[in-house]
């Protein structure tokens, strides 16, 4: 009984040593072989002696990002030196210190009161006298100020459904305007929009939307049309050559 004992513990002994020597060996074969694929394909993880290939990781080259060409605003051409409209005409802010001057410059104005002084030096350009505020010219000038506004806004939030809707209320109004002045006063009509930049486009004289049904309307409609000229042109054919006749009978008879 004693010697089958000593067997069996040999055994399992050797059989340990056995199973312990191939995960080593699997491990390192295991890593030898990802030393050198690193670059040639996936990864290879051993987990209790099997070898699993791991999840690759892959690398994709990023687009540049390229930056948008915003172009300059309408308040560029305002130096920040300058006063704000309510301290220009007045003498003391010009010989006073250089921090009060500064706070009383455009340098930290808001946004409202530089559009505000932009508003009135394209009115200052347009205007007949220094009290106009209610000719056309005028309203022109405002409203071009404000669609300018609109668009710097919308280039930079051009999800604003609530402002674009003005913008193009704005453009309604100063189109209709440009149109009324145009058949009016062609002359302040031209120095208007040579003054403040426009460029006034004519509108169509007659527009429909092309539909399927429209379309095979219209080529019916030339169809028909041009049956009923052919119609015309056999009927004077004929008047023709019956006068003809009638006229050789009379010469006949005579």
């Amino acid at each position: 009984m004693f010697p089958n004992v000593a067997i069996r513990a040999f055994l399992k002994c050797s059989a340990g040593i056995l199973r312990e020597s191939c995960t080593v060996s699997s491990v390192l074969a295991a890593k030898s072989w990802t030393d050198n694929s690193t670059l040639l394909g996936p990864r290879i993880i051993s987990v209790a002696g099997s070898l699993t290939p791991a999840t690759p990781v892959r690398y994709y080259a990023r687009a540049a990002k390229t930056k948008r060409t915003v172009p300059p605003s309408q308040l560029s051409d305002l130096p920040p030196t300058m006063l704000k409209m309510d301290y220009a005409a007045v003498p003391l802010a010009q010989t006073t210190d250089e921090v009060i001057k500064r706070l009383l410059s455009l340098e930290l104005a808001c946004h409202r009161e530089k559009l505000h002084l932009k508003t009135e030096q394209l009115v200052s350009k347009v205007q007949k006298d220094e009290n106009d505020r209610s000719s056309m010219e005028v309203r022109i000038a405002i409203l071009t100020a404000r669609i300018r506004n609109y668009q710097e806004h919308l280039q930079k939030n051009h999800k604003d459904k609530a402002n674009k809707r003005r913008m193009l209320m704005a453009i309604d109004k100063r189109k209709k305007l440009l149109k009324k002045l145009r058949l009016v006063r062609y002359d302040a009509f031209e120095h208007v929009c040579e003054q403040l930049g426009i460029t006034y486009t004519f509108p169509p004289e007659y527009y429909r939307r092309v539909t399927r049904r429209w379309l095979a309307k219209k080529a019916f409609c030339i169809k028909v049309y041009t049956e009923v000229q052919k119609q015309k042109a056999e009927q004077r054919q004929k008047m023709k050559q019956s006068s003809a006749s009638t006229n050789t009978d009379v010469a006949s008879n005579q």
